[in-house]
């Protein structure tokens, strides 16, 4: 495909989550998934901060989680609550936009039921999908406590066909 577009160099730098109550979503993002919060607290205001939203009168408070499995330099998920704030829709995991984070873990069923014990909530059962090249994946959808959606999942590898 041609494409007069040049394309940028660019890095993935992080996912934006914002919350009603900013320290308590990022305190279960740590506690039931390990990410690690990462200093300095956010807490912008002011004329730039007004244009760089258009939003009058905004003022964000946060803080960046690098998420687990990337080491150091990994991506983050950045937490924050705005002042003024907006109602969200009802969570779907068919609305379009950014629809879930999603996580690998080890056992579907054991996490689903510490994210439900940390105050999440279940959105349907936990499935196994056979993939046509013999892999599988066991796979749910929960929500953190503020309802925004989160996928666990579990690849298996396909069976080892023998040697001849």
């Amino acid at each position: 495909m041609t494409n007069s577009i040049p394309m940028l160099q660019a890095r993935y730098a992080h996912t934006n989550l914002v919350a009603s109550d900013w320290q308590r979503l990022a305190r279960f993002y740590a506690e039931v998934f390990g990410c690690v919060p990462l200093l300095p607290e956010r807490d912008y205001s002011g004329e730039s901060f007004d244009r760089l939203v258009a939003i009058d009168g905004a003022r964000l408070q946060g803080i960046h989680l690098r998420l687990p499995g990337h080491g150091d330099n990994g991506p983050t998920l950045e937490i924050f609550s705005y002042a003024p704030d907006l109602p969200a829709p009802t969570p779907s995991p068919n609305r379009r936009g950014y629809g879930h984070l999603a996580f690998a873990v080890e056992d579907v069923t054991y996490a689903r039921q510490v994210v439900l014990a940390a105050g999440g909530g279940e959105i349907g059962d936990v499935v196994r999908f056979a993939l046509p090249d013999g892999s599988a994946v066991t796979a749910t959808y929960v929500t953190d406590p503020e309802s925004n959606i989160i996928e666990l999942q579990s690849w298996q590898a396909a069976p080892r066909k023998p040697g001849p």
